[in-house]
């Protein structure tokens, strides 16, 4: 019984990743779909932030790299994901009855087109934004670094998602 089900398992999973456009990483990529292309994201926010493009940038390399089989290439790629910093800013996020902050909110917006060359029909442009508190007792430089990674690790997922699992 055991065996016949293990069989019949590793039928459908051969099936499944044979047609090209389910893997067991979430993505939806047809399988004629090889290279992809993620240009640096420039940064256009107000509040400058000078390690958040590159950050970003490299953290998108990577999601492709680990999760698809995509080749990264320089340009014309078959899928090319462009992008800019458009907002990076900090607003209270919970006040005390003394009307001073008693939590802030980091929030990242970024505006993303996606380009597939081969199925234009899934081509988008969207915005993505992404948040984190902190204590206001602490001051925006001594969390910055933690609260960013913590916001590209979200944009990185919610763009991954969009662009190749399609949810």
């Amino acid at each position: 019984m055991k065996r016949s089900l293990i069989i019949v398992l590793a039928l459908a999973a051969a099936l499944l990743q044979g047609c090209g456009i389910y893997s067991f990483s979430g993505t939806s990529i047809q399988s004629d779909v090889r290279t992809v292309t993620i240009d640096y994201f420039d940064y256009k926010a107000l509040k400058v932030n000078p390690t958040l493009s590159n950050d970003l940038t490299e953290a998108l390399k990577d999601k492709f790299k680990k999760l698809t089989k995509l080749e990264a290439v320089e340009m014309d790629g078959d899928l090319e994901l462009q992008g800019e910093v458009t907002g990076y800013e900090v607003r209270a996020a919970a006040v005390t009855a003394n009307e001073v902050a008693a939590q802030n909110r980091l929030t990242v917006t970024v505006n993303l087109t996606f380009t597939n060359r081969k199925y234009p029909e899934d081509d988008f442009e969207k915005s993505f934004s992404a948040y984190s508190d902190y204590d206001s007792t602490h001051s925006l430089d001594a969390v910055e670094a933690a609260l960013c990674e913590e916001i590209v690790e979200k944009l990185v997922e919610d763009m991954f998602n969009a662009s190749v699992a399609q949810w």
